[in-house]
């Protein structure tokens, strides 16, 4: 598929996470963004230097300010399990708006055209860094980052894209 752009209706997808009592949950994209504004994130990896220290952070700081200006949802995908997720979540305890969510085999972001072979790193396939702004399913906004670049991509785009 061609990458996912302006104008598109996002694919549906499911995406899972690891409860209080390690159960894996299923979540449809759908039932996250469907008749609301959502920011939908990817990045390649949990626990990795520039999405731990960067982009996720921003992300939860910025949480307030973009819920004032109408987004219901925050979510951050990646493609590791929803076990290394849940954990990755932990080690933020100030956030309390950003859904950390598992694409744990990567079909989701292929469906968006946004997955990331960094196989000749040891690393196999992943998520380019990404910010999707969704109106009802709608992409408003989409700031996919070139190879390695964390520059289009920040809460700060999104909050001025709003």
């Amino acid at each position: 598929m061609a990458c996912i752009a302006v104008g598109d209706t996002i694919p549906d997808g499911t995406l899972s996470y690891a409860d209080e009592a390690h159960q894996i949950l299923n979540v449809s994209v759908y039932s996250l963004a469907a008749a609301k504004q959502v920011i939908l994130c990817g990045v390649p990896g949990a626990f990795t230097p520039t999405c731990s220290l960067k982009h996720v952070p921003g992300f939860i700081e910025k949480a307030e300010e973009l819920k004032s200006k109408g987004i219901s949802e925050i979510i951050v995908i990646s493609v590791n399990d929803p076990y290394v997720m849940r954990a990755w979540g932990k080690s933020y305890p100030e956030n309390k708006h950003v859904k950390l969510l598992s694409d744990s085999s990567g079909a989701y972001v292929k469906t968006l055209g946004l997955e990331l072979d960094v196989s000749d790193r040891g690393f196999g396939i992943r998520s380019q860094r990404f910010a999707l702004l969704l109106d009802d399913l709608k992409v408003k906004v989409a700031n996919v980052e070139s190879d390695g670049q964390f520059k289009v991509s920040s809460a700060e785009d999104m909050l001025k894209a709003l």
